[in-house]
């Protein structure tokens, strides 16, 4: 079943001689349970394209479609309402609360949507469980590794039960060790069902993936379909000259 859909989508910044087409046209489909990466030289538009996916920003044509939904007709706060309830976010940069702590950064989204603090503690330590984080739920993020300040935020990103994870270059800053400890979670959860959406510069990322988006200058060369780790279909969208 297409989980999320674009039509046409193009996003444009500036005007008069500034004016520039990060986005040049795009179409795609994503399925549910799909684990899929989109790749491409930096400045090509994945970052751009993962955050109209995901409601972050709306495009200047084009239409988005979750679950058939059309979204682009949405104002801000329905767009965030939506958001909210569907989907998750992890980023290259933490964006923890210093002054809280773990546990109290996991419980942020669902204190935020008003449950209650029996509720909001017991989910938070599940989910700091998953992540192998359950010790230093009352640690602050200055205490934690930077490999640690990310799990914290992929179980932050779960609050909420979502189907639908985003994730822009989650390992950007993260050692190697590190890296494949986020990349193993994110594993576990596409093979428990959820669909994930994750942008990366690294080709050793492929592995993970179901299916890759491969990008340049705003628009889509090909798509390839990937199974353990090797592509075994493309698909060409526009020839790269």
């Amino acid at each position: 079943m297409t989980l999320i859909e674009a039509k046409n989508v193009i996003k444009t910044y500036g005007v008069g001689e500034a004016k520039s087409n990060v986005l040049k046209g795009v179409n795609l489909k994503i399925e549910e349970g799909e684990f899929v990466m989109i790749m491409g030289p930096s400045g090509c538009g994945k970052s751009t394209l993962m955050n109209i996916l995901g409601l972050l920003d709306v495009p200047s044509k084009g239409d988005v479609y979750i679950k058939d939904k059309k979204t682009t007709k949405m104002n801000e706060n329905e767009r965030a309402v939506f958001r909210r309830k569907i989907s998750g976010f992890i980023f290259q940069q933490f964006h923890l609360i210093g002054t809280l702590t773990a546990l109290g950064n996991v419980e942020l989204p669902m204190t935020l949507d008003g449950k209650e603090e029996t509720f909001r503690q017991k989910r938070a330590k599940e989910l700091l469980n998953i992540v192998g984080l359950r010790e230093r739920e009352n640690y602050k993020p200055s205490q934690l590794s930077g490999g640690q300040q990310q799990r914290v935020a992929i179980a932050r990103s779960l609050s909420n039960n979502p189907k639908l994870l985003f994730a822009d270059e989650p390992t950007g800053n993260l050692d190697s060790k590190s890296g494949k400890q986020v990349m193993e979670i994110l594993e576990n959860l596409h093979n428990e069902g959820m669909t994930i959406v994750m942008v990366t510069h690294d080709s050793y990322m492929i592995k993970y993936a179901t299916k890759v988006i491969r990008m340049k200058d705003g628009e889509i060369l090909e798509i390839d379909k990937v199974k353990d780790g090797e592509v075994v279909e493309t698909e060409v969208v526009k020839k790269d000259v």
